[in-house]
């Protein structure tokens, strides 16, 4: 059984930097695709970065330069560091899992094609 697990939210001042984290278990297969969403109340889930098996990354336009989503092999962890915060990075972030590449169809993968989900980590940022 495939189980994702977030930790390192929290709440920060704008400029300042949080790493979040995915533990993975259950997931052996070489091919699959990771990504970070992020929601807010009443909204659906944004992409904010995603990572595929061949190293392949994407990143909302939103956090490119600031963002960098990484993933430790070894521990099976994915990881999220995030720089100079602002305001609106505000939100529930989520790691996701799924099997086959990142892009379809010359897109990033959306949060309804994905099949694992954690239970979401708080990223609260005050200016």
């Amino acid at each position: 059984q495939v189980h994702l697990v977030e930790s390192g939210g929290g709440s920060v001042q704008a400029g300042e930097s949080l790493t979040l984290s995915c533990a993975v278990s259950g997931w052996y297969y070489e091919n699959f695709c990771m990504g970070w969403f992020r929601q807010l109340p009443g909204q659906e889930r944004m992409g904010v970065a995603g990572l595929g098996s061949d190293g392949g990354a994407f990143y909302a336009d939103s956090v490119k330069g600031r963002f960098t989503i990484s993933r430790d092999h070894n521990k099976n962890i994915l990881y999220l560091q995030m720089n100079r915060l602002k305001p609106e990075d505000t939100g529930l972030y989520y790691c996701a899992l799924d099997g086959g590449p990142l892009w379809v169809a010359s897109r990033p993968r959306g949060p309804h094609e994905y099949n694992w989900w954690g239970q979401g980590t708080q990223v609260t940022v005050s200016s």
